[in-house]
């Protein structure tokens, strides 16, 4: 009996939170408004049935506008969704069949897809342009947060085909008991990534056991450096390979300047150390501290990059301190992700939820902008608001919750990294190529051991890369044999 009073009041409490965007979507229709009438919403990441995406974007919008129907069309092939490849088979790339769906015989109206495949549909023609419908209805965007609008305008050259509800952000965090002990200055707002190591020289100290680090782009124990450090070089827009997958593009200046700094912070104590396998991996799974697993909350590291979603488990340790053995109290805060003087306030690690546009071949555009502007409007991210994990991309209901005060704009006063498709559609073309990767590790590996140089480690991973994506292109569907002169790193 608990149960169902339980169901019965979830239901009650959602549709008093809905109702009033039932009428506020209604208010002002006309009486021919009301027929019955389809929309129809192409995803690449979802299936036609997705309860999720349902969740999350539709049933809202079905409730206040029970004349409209919503259709989802999946462009996934649902055998791909749960690992059904065969040997040798190619996954087909979610990005052309959504192009091809989107001008079909019965093409979609409206479409999500990922930011990375935002640009290409645009350059193809294949997304109505957003703005003169903003101007018309005066849709208001100026309350969209600078990470979600920037970036979207960025991808269509300053221009609007899209927008996204949610996104999740990442900043970086500090100990402020470690700078105020260093007498150093709190990180702030725009600063270089120079400026962050510099600062990061100051408060780090001790060593061994006893060792502070200064940064680490993850709050992660003994976290890897080489897959780390793609927060730094993704607003640089450094490639591993050409566009084709065929050819190696990492013996260059600009690649080599950003190993030699990343082996000479090593250098300098300012990142934790490196990973050992002959010492005990007692970090992780000390019994004595819940969060050994975690360098940040354990006093080891007085700066790094944390993600929102991790900033609820920070609050509750805090909160709950008494009851965690072993764990101090931490105050802290955040300030915008670092950047690149080159790239000034781009950060590397903004995802957008949700992305959606009209289709060009629309048959019921008008519905289709009315979805855009009810799951992009206030009252949507009002609902939306208490997740503790993505955040609205409305700033007005972006606040901190349990009584915390730290500075939240630091999640969204910033523009995201381009992002390659193509880098997304060559893995999907050739599922080994990780190999290729994996060699860059290791050879990066041995310049933060001082075994050589970033060029010699570049040049050989270009010669070593370029060898292996040869075998691939002649049969990419077969793992390469490592090169027999790479040996064991380290």
């Amino acid at each position: 009996m608990k149960t169902l009073n339980r169901k019965i009041l979830a239901v009650s409490l959602t549709l008093a939170m809905v109702a009033p965007l039932a009428v506020a979507c209604s208010k002002g229709e006309k009486a021919d408004d009301q027929k019955e009438r389809v929309l129809k919403i192409a995803t690449t990441g979802y299936g036609g049935d997705d309860e999720y995406f349902r969740q999350q974007f539709t049933e809202i919008f079905e409730f206040a506008n029970p004349n409209i129907k919503i259709e989802i069309i999946s462009t996934m092939d649902e055998k791909y969704r749960y690992g059904g490849m065969q040997p040798g088979e190619k996954m087909p790339d979610p990005l052309e069949k959504l192009k091809e769906v989107m001008q079909g015989d019965n093409p979609p109206d409206l479409v999500m897809m990922g930011y990375e495949q935002l640009p290409d549909l645009i350059e193809n023609n294949l997304l109505t342009q957003l703005d003169p419908l903003i101007t018309k209805d005066k849709f208001d965007t100026a309350g969209i947060v600078p990470a979600v609008i920037d970036g979207i305008k960025n991808a269509g050259g300053g221009k609007l085909y899209a927008l996204a509800p949610s996104f999740s952000s990442s900043a970086l965090i500090y100990n402020k008991k470690m700078f105020t002990d260093a007498g150093a200055d709190f990180p702030k707002d725009g600063m270089t990534w120079d400026e962050v190591f510099d600062l990061a020289k100051r408060v780090a100290k001790g060593e061994g056991e006893n060792k502070v680090s200064g940064f680490s782009f993850s709050t992660q124990a003994q976290g890897d450096l080489f897959y780390g450090m793609q927060t730094y070089t993704a607003p640089l827009q450094l490639k591993m390979f050409d566009d084709a997958g065929e050819k190696m593009t990492v013996d260059t200046d600009q690649w080599e300047k950003v190993w030699a700094k990343m082996a000479q912070m090593q250098k300098e104590n300012v990142f934790p150390d490196l990973f050992d396998p002959q010492k005990p991996m007692n970090r992780q799974f000390d019994q004595q501290n819940p969060f050994a697993y975690d360098d940040f909350m354990s006093g080891r590291l007085a700066m790094s990059i944390i993600h929102y979603g991790q900033v609820q488990q920070l609050t509750n340790a805090n909160k709950n301190a008494a009851s965690f053995k072993g764990y101090t109290p931490i105050e802290w805060d955040v300030v915008t992700m670092p950047s690149h003087p080159e790239a000034k306030g781009v950060g590397g690690a903004i995802y957008m939820n949700g992305i959606m546009g009209i289709n060009a071949k629309a048959q019921n555009s008008p519905d289709a902008w009315k979805f855009i502007q009810f799951i992009n409007g206030d009252d949507w991210a009002k609902l939306k608001s208490h997740s503790s994990y993505n955040l609205v991309a409305r700033s007005k209901y972006l606040k901190p919750k349990d009584g915390q005060d730290f500075h939240m704009e630091a999640f969204y006063n910033v523009t995201p990294a381009p992002m390659e498709n193509n880098n997304n559609k060559i893995f999907q073309e050739k599922p080994y190529i990780y190999q290729v990767q994996d060699i860059g590790r290791q050879q990066f590996d041995n310049v933060l051991k001082g075994k050589k140089t970033a060029r010699e480690a570049l040049k050989e991973w270009q010669t070593q890369g370029d060898a292996m994506l040869k075998q691939m292109k002649e049969n990419p569907n077969q793992p390469v044999p490592q090169p027999a002169t790479m040996g064991v790193a380290g």
